[in-house]
């Protein structure tokens, strides 16, 4: 899936979940000075943040399919390594990297088994694979609620709980199939707050993910009732969304 949306927007809609959830993430994977890193689906560069800050802009790259994402990069981080692309077709050598990480990636690949075995190319051997996706079918992501109020109005609606590594284990199934080696598994936290309802729900009006996409097919009509029942479910502001991720580690 390629997010043809505003760097902007989407800092707006998901960054404010993936900026703290990346902190967790590089420590998890073992980031430290003196390698070399690889961010596949950098986004506007969450992730791509923290890299820079471990190991220095000269050891990190980055990729991403969406052209306004690629673009708020190379303006974000002029010496950075940013390329536009797909996971499936990384354009680097064999065994470039000590480690490729995927925050919140996987479960847009369109082959994710291709994915991580396209990683796990161009990381040397004895390199660390890091993914992480959100709890989408345990509940436990950022968009619980609002799917949750979706499926109330329509039990029909297409949500994200059937994605790629959004359920327990399946991350590491996809890198067992993927040919890794030492793969293990875990959950990453994030708390974010907010002062009022309409700071929670205007991120899902911007067009975004398939959240966004789904608000935007609705009438007004049917966007109001949406609005409703989500106000329903939340609690009353100023409030916290805790939000989960699957972490998947392993070696090539």
């Amino acid at each position: 899936m390629t997010f043809n949306v505003a760097a902007d927007a989407y800092g707006k809609f998901m960054g404010q979940y993936s900026e703290p959830l990346a902190v967790p993430f590089a420590e998890a994977a073992g980031v430290r000075a003196g390698q070399r890193a690889l961010d596949v689906g950098c986004g506007p560069g969450a992730l791509t943040a923290q890299l820079v800050e471990r190991l220095g802009a000269d050891a990190v790259s980055a990729i991403d399919p969406s052209p306004p994402f690629v673009a708020a990069m190379h303006e974000r981080f002029p010496a950075v390594d940013v390329h536009a692309g797909v996971a499936e077709m990384l354009p680097f050598p064999d065994d470039e990297f000590d480690l490729a990480l995927a925050q919140l990636v996987v479960h847009f690949m369109d082959d994710p088994v291709a994915g991580l075995r396209e990683m796990a190319r161009v990381t040397r051997p004895g390199g660390t694979i890091a993914a992480c996706v959100w709890d989408h079918a345990g509940g436990g992501g950022p968009l619980s609620t609002f799917w949750q109020a979706a499926r109330d109005l329509d039990p029909d609606v297409h949500d994200e709980s059937g994605l790629a590594g959004a359920r327990e284990g399946h991350l590491a199934e996809l890198c067992d199939r993927a040919g890794l080696r030492d793969v293990e598994s875990g959950m990453l936290t994030v708390t974010v707050r907010f002062a009022s309802f309409d700071d929670w729900w205007k991120p899902y009006t911007l067009g975004v993910a398939p959240a966004g996409v789904h608000v935007g097919q609705l009438d007004e009509a049917g966007r109001q009732a949406l609005r409703a029942r989500c106000a329903e479910l939340m609690p009353p502001a100023p409030f916290e969304v805790t939000a989960s991720a699957w972490n998947v580690l392993a070696r090539v």
